[in-house]
């Protein structure tokens, strides 16, 4: 199967949030409200990238990043999330397609690193790692992953965006 990673556009909006909806429907660990977070990071002018997988003339897949604070006034760091690829086309290197392509496009535009909340089994083989002095309030240290772009002694409290508490 041939795939495109490009930039979203306009036409693309219904289908991204198609996509979100049904690869987080069967997920315990979601609270369904995915397609909602990319809808207030866009309305907030914070989608730093949104990049979808086309197969053909059908979206397949979304990634999405925004900016993150840090405590510490570290600048230049960005969340990851929501990914989403159709689930019967899951497993085939699409979600790794496009954290490839989006990392790569973050770092051209001169972040110092990434960070996402996410199962440390998969991102690691991506190069995430569990860095100690990053914590998110009530998440589990284990599952807060980072990708520094540049050496950094970076530390505190990271906040994403207000539209990850998004619910409708």
């Amino acid at each position: 199967m041939d795939i495109v990673i490009r930039n979203e556009i306009k036409s693309d909006i219904k289908a991204i949030s198609d996509i979100t909806i049904a690869a987080f429907d069967t997920l315990p660990i979601s609270n369904h409200t995915e397609q909602f977070i990319i809808d207030a990071l866009r309305d907030a002018n914070v989608l730093t990238i949104s990049m979808v997988a086309v197969a053909g003339k059908k979206v397949v897949g979304h990634i999405a990043f925004s900016p993150v604070t840090i405590s510490d006034g570290s600048l230049g760091w960005y969340g990851l999330g929501p990914i989403s690829v159709l689930p019967e086309l899951q497993k085939q290197g699409i979600g790794k397609s496009l954290m490839r392509e989006g990392l790569s496009k973050l770092r051209s535009l001169g972040a110092k690193g990434c960070i996402l909340v996410g199962d440390p089994g998969y991102y690691e083989r991506l190069g995430f790692r569990s860095l100690p002095d990053l914590v998110i309030e009530g998440v589990p240290q284990e599952n807060i992953l980072a990708l520094p772009f540049v050496e950094s002694k970076t530390s505190g409290t990271v906040v994403f965006h207000d539209g990850f508490a998004a619910t409708g």
